[in-house]
């Protein structure tokens, strides 16, 4: 398998599991990921929340880690890339305001090279507007966001994912065993013991 070199788009509270999780495993795999924030540098860290689920009618949110960026975002162009991965939590509200970051992902979407979204993290995908006829998972309260997008909204388990084309989705970290599983597909990583 020939390592994979992957942009990671976070920013001040994404979700702490969907960014340090993904993060550590495609490393742990042995590809390459460039963790960056738009107006931020290497070296720089962004805050992390803690999504979690304990009964009530939305997740909980608690502060999470600081998250060191070893990449600078103005640097980050499409072509240096073979992937894309966007954590959820609550950057990818402000994160889809970034003209550069829609940029990106419709480039790399154009490119058809494998995208990664989990949680809110398509938020950023109905803005860059390549959800129109794609089946896309979500946390349920971005299902609106698909469906005005033109997606169909995959009503999934919370522990599952959905694959359509060069889309891996899931609803939010709990799916991180078949989310991560059908990125790892796409990127074409063979794991042997």
């Amino acid at each position: 398998m020939s390592a994979k070199k992957i942009l990671m788009i976070v920013g001040d509270y994404t979700e702490d599991y969907e960014t340090m999780v993904p993060f550590q495993t495609l490393l742990a795999v042995g590809h390459s990921v460039d963790a960056v924030c738009p107006d931020k540098k290497a070296g720089d860290m962004v805050a992390t929340a803690i999504h979690d689920f304990e009964g009530d009618q939305t997740y909980s949110e608690k502060r999470g880690h600081n998250f060191t960026l070893n990449a600078d975002f103005a640097k980050a162009r499409v072509e240096d890339y073979d992937a894309l991965l966007i954590p959820g939590g609550r950057a990818p509200e402000y994160l889809r305001l970034n003209e550069y970051v829609i940029r990106l992902v419709r480039d790399f979407n154009d490119a058809d090279k494998p995208i990664a979204a989990v949680c809110h993290g398509a938020q950023i995908l109905a803005a860059a507007d390549i959800l129109k006829d794609r089946r896309v998972s979500a946390y349920p309260a971005c299902a609106p966001e698909v469906r005005l997008a033109g997606g169909t909204y995959a009503e999934i388990a919370i522990d599952d994912a959905c694959i359509d084309g060069n889309l891996v989705t899931a609803p939010a970290w709990p799916a991180h065993p078949k989310w991560l599983a059908g990125f790892l597909t796409l990127l074409g990583t063979e794991i042997t013991l």
